[in-house]
């Protein structure tokens, strides 16, 4: 994918190759994605839903070959598997002509930008606390915030690491002012999502989380892969059907089956091989330096993130994703 400004090859010599931007609660239903696609020539954004449908429909008919970025740093897959629902009906009539490709980010990336935001803060005041704002979304995709902060505050550059889910200047306000009572000297405040500011009163802005020139490198990349992937035969969608596998409440017959019963059978066509890659995102300042998350740090600007194994997956070094940014 070319650089912000210039146009995009095209798969073929008569198709286009429309970039959609796809988003959900992170990037408020895709209306936070619209300055992004206005800096890449063939893109457009959209929320999830009916108006995503619409706009992919569009593109099929005109007939553009369609790649589908979903804008998330991982909390909300229900968002993905939408998206690669609709693709995998729209794909029965077009098909060679429609890709999804990963997911933006994972939430190691999203851990990594914020701890790095945790460095800037304590720069400015080591008494800063660090409050992530979300607007609301769903209890699981919310919960996971939670995790999120807390791992950013484990061993971190602050003591005080906070979220607000909140909707409007009013409740991040509020959480402001919680944090000053509890004795924080400061407040900073950044989105968790694509936002590119927060609505706060007597806080400092530190976002937003990433440049949008970032952005746009982490969406070539993206688009680029994927393209490579749809050539080799390979369109992602099945992928993206399993991201909100284990999604939300776990489904354990172990009362149904204590009663004596058990109601309704499963058919299950796929293995449930799971592979975790939490490991060793970085994040590069102007400086160069290296902002992984929690764990195992060897000074405050170096830390690593160690989530369940070691394993080293395409992107969760974030390298080869474009996670990190060089102005």
């Amino acid at each position: 994918m070319p650089r912000p400004g210039r146009r995009m090859r095209r798969a073929e010599s008569n198709h286009r190759i429309r970039v959609v931007l796809v988003g959900g609660h992170e990037s408020a239903e895709g209306v936070e994605l619209r300055r992004i696609a206005d800096r890449i020539d063939d893109a457009i954004s959209a929320g999830a839903g009916r108006g995503f449908h619409n706009a992919v429909s569009v593109a099929l008919e005109q007939g553009d070959t369609v790649v589908v970025v979903p804008m998330t740093f991982g909390r909300n897959p229900t968002m993905v598997a939408d998206a690669a629902k609709t693709l995998k009906w729209l794909k029965d009539k077009h098909e060679g002509r429609v890709a999804l490709t990963a997911p933006f980010g994972q939430p190691d990336h999203l851990i990594a930008w914020l701890r790095r935001a945790a460095n800037g803060a304590k720069a400015v005041d080591a008494g800063t606390a660090l409050l992530i704002v979300a607007p609301p979304s769903n209890p699981f995709d919310e919960a996971e915030l939670h995790r999120i902060a807390y791992l950013v505050g484990t061993n971190g550059a602050l003591g005080e690491v906070g979220v607000a889910i909140a909707a409007d200047e009013a409740g991040v306000a509020a959480s402001v002012e919680r944090l000053h009572r509890l004795g924080s000297s400061r407040v900073a405040v950044v989105p968790a999502g694509f936002a590119a500011s927060v609505p706060a009163a007597d806080a400092d802005h530190v976002g937003p989380l990433m440049s949008d020139a970032a952005i746009i490198r982490v969406v070539r990349t993206r688009v680029g892969d994927a393209l490579a992937s749809l050539e080799a035969g390979d369109d992602g969608i099945d992928d993206g059907l399993m991201a909100d596998h284990g999604h939300g409440y776990a489904h354990s017959h172990a009362f149904e089956e204590a009663q004596g019963g058990h109601a309704h059978p499963h058919g299950h066509s796929h293995s449930h091989q799971h592979t975790h890659s939490h490991a060793h995102t970085h994040s590069h300042s102007d400086e160069h330096q290296h902002a992984h998350s929690d764990e195992h740090q060897h000074s405050d600007e170096h830390p690593h993130s160690h989530g369940h194994s070691h394993h080293h997956a395409e992107d969760a070094a974030g390298h080869s994703a474009g996670l990190h940014e060089h102005n």
